[in-house]
């Protein structure tokens, strides 16, 4: 099951977009990004963490996506990753536990998408687990 995405990038040029494609091959989920005529590939056991690769290399340009799964208040959890394959994430309050309503598809976005890099959203997620322990 393939999936292609159209996103907004942030840090670019006004209306600069890519396409992403998601999908699974060999076991593992794959993600093909392809912007400014230039394609990256990662692959990883879940689609967050592929992505999170994927926007490492982007921070070289200085780019974020302009989804959910690069909002500095999402992040998953095990059972996003081993249920739905990391496609789905948790939208997080800082002191507030999650609840079924808090979960986004990754490739979405809204107008709550806080566009971040990959350091600051991991860094956001421990201090919501600090608040939350």
């Amino acid at each position: 099951m393939s999936q292609k995405h159209t996103l907004n990038l942030i840090g670019g040029n006004d209306e600069e977009t890519a396409i992403l494609s998601a999908f699974p091959k060999d076991g593992l989920c794959h993600i093909q990004f392809q912007y400014r005529g230039k394609s990256i590939e990662a692959a990883s056991r879940d689609y967050f963490d592929a992505f999170s690769e994927i926007r490492l290399q982007l921070e070289k340009d200085e780019l974020i996506p302009f989804c959910y799964g690069a909002s500095l208040n999402v992040f998953h959890s095990g059972m996003c990753r081993d249920m739905g394959a990391g496609l789905t994430a948790y939208r997080l309050t800082i002191g507030k536990k999650t609840e079924r309503s808090d979960l986004v598809q990754i490739f979405d976005s809204g107008p709550d998408v806080i566009p971040t890099f990959v350091p600051k959203q991991k860094e956001f997620f421990q201090e919501w687990l600090k608040a939350n322990a």
